[in-house]
């Protein structure tokens, strides 16, 4: 591994490249290691003796690789390889969009507009051929849960989630369920704070998602996309009214 020298004119210039030398160093070594989740790296010590830097820089490094989840450090136990969860991406959105005014209706609206685009084109390629059939059923009595819930006045925000992952299920993509949950984490965090209320009229939130199920069973594509264009304007309006004060 190279070893980078410490002895830069200016400090703070100096420190701060150090530090991010350090940082593709370290996430160098995982892929030439081909370090997986989990698996321990180095020591400190060893970092530090391989690229030539001081403690301090070895710890800021990791301290700034833990905290976009590409290592893990267990104290006492060592420092591992992360997860590289789109948790820091959530974080981000969620912050980015909480700067935000209150009263600021494009705020949260930006971050729907976004996942509508991504569920759009999703929703295109399940329906190009038909859904399996133990798929549509997983997803027809979770709509039935849904509906059942909503009768009864309870919340069913675990539902629908549910609903849209198995949606994409078929695809066997591994990062839409991360990256629609990233989106999924924001909404729910900015809408805590911000103390919005959920849909007050849970069937009509069934019904849109009914519609979804029963254009794939036809085999409806352009039908499958409007559902879920329709959906998403639904979501849009009540996150504008909400923002707004509107009831």
């Amino acid at each position: 591994m190279r070893r980078m020298s410490e002895e830069p004119r200016n400090p703070a210039i100096r420190h701060h490249r150090v530090s991010h030398q350090v940082q593709r160093a370290v996430t160098q070594l995982i892929l030439d290691s081909g370090l997986k989740p989990g698996e321990l790296l180095p020591t400190e010590a060893e970092l530090m003796e391989s690229l030539g830097v001081s403690r301090n820089s070895v710890r800021e490094a990791l301290k700034a690789l833990q905290a976009l989840d590409i290592v893990e450090i267990r104290h006492g136990y060592g420092t591992y390889v992360g997860q590289a969860s789109l948790t820091p991406l959530a974080d981000g959105l969620t912050f980015r969009t909480l700067l935000r005014p209150a009263a600021d209706a494009h705020a949260l609206a930006e971050i729907l507009q976004v996942r509508e685009i991504l569920e759009e084109g999703l929703i295109r390629r399940v329906a190009a051929a038909p859904l399996p059939p133990e798929i549509l059923d997983r997803l027809d009595d979770i709509v039935r849960r849904m509906a059942t819930a909503g009768a009864a006045d309870e919340p069913f925000a675990d539902l629908d989630r549910d609903f849209h992952e198995t949606l994409y299920r078929s695809l066997g993509n591994e990062l839409i369920p991360q990256l629609l949950g990233a989106f999924w984490h924001v909404f729910d965090r900015v809408a805590g704070a911000r103390s919005w209320s959920s849909d007050p009229a849970p069937e009509v939130t069934v019904g849109r998602h009914r519609d979804i199920v029963t254009a794939l069973r036809a085999q409806d594509a352009p039908g499958a996309q409007r559902a879920m264009a329709h959906h998403f304007r639904g979501i849009e309006a009540r996150a504008e009214q909400e923002t707004r004060g509107v009831e």
